[in-house]
């Protein structure tokens, strides 16, 4: 099996180097890093990565729609976001936004690698922290609109 193609992006560089110590795993390949949104859909589209690690929170153009502008042109990358963010809001956004992952920066690192390997086959993680206050936010949406985000989400929880 070839190593999953990983471009990272974070404003900090001290996270970048965190990250490739990390992600340092014969699966992974590190195919760039960038510190910026506007870097981000530029590198992006570039080195076509199969996964994108990113901070909701950056410079020039935040995450969120960073992932938007990828996923209008590559719409078969996997984006999982790690960040600060706690909160709920954030976190389903950022799966609206087209995200397969969304993991705290205080949780361990083997949270960010189980994030990556289930978004390679297709499934949503979201940190055990506030996974089920996710689930719960999205099954919580009108009748009228029920995003297929919803029932992932679960599967993926339901796993730990």
């Amino acid at each position: 099996m070839k190593p999953w193609r990983v471009l990272l992006a974070d404003d900090h560089d001290i996270v970048i180097e965190g990250l490739r110590r990390v992600l340092n795993h014969p699966d992974i390949e590190i195919v760039g890093a960038v510190n910026d949104g506007r870097s981000l859909v530029c590198a992006a589209e570039e080195i076509h990565p199969d996964i994108i690690v990113t901070d909701v929170t950056m410079p020039l153009l935040n995450g969120l729609d960073a992932a938007r502008q990828i996923h209008e042109s590559d719409p078969d990358v996997k984006i999982i976001f790690l960040t600060m963010h706690p909160d709920v809001a954030f976190a389903t956004e950022a799966l609206a936004a087209g995200g397969s992952g969304y993991v705290l920066k205080n949780s361990a690192g083997d949270e960010l690698l189980t994030a990556i390997r289930e978004a390679a086959k297709g499934r949503i993680y979201v940190s055990k922290a506030i996974a089920e206050t996710v689930q719960q936010a999205l099954s919580s949406r009108s009748n009228t609109y029920r995003s297929p985000l919803g029932s992932l989400v679960a599967k993926a929880i339901d796993r730990y």
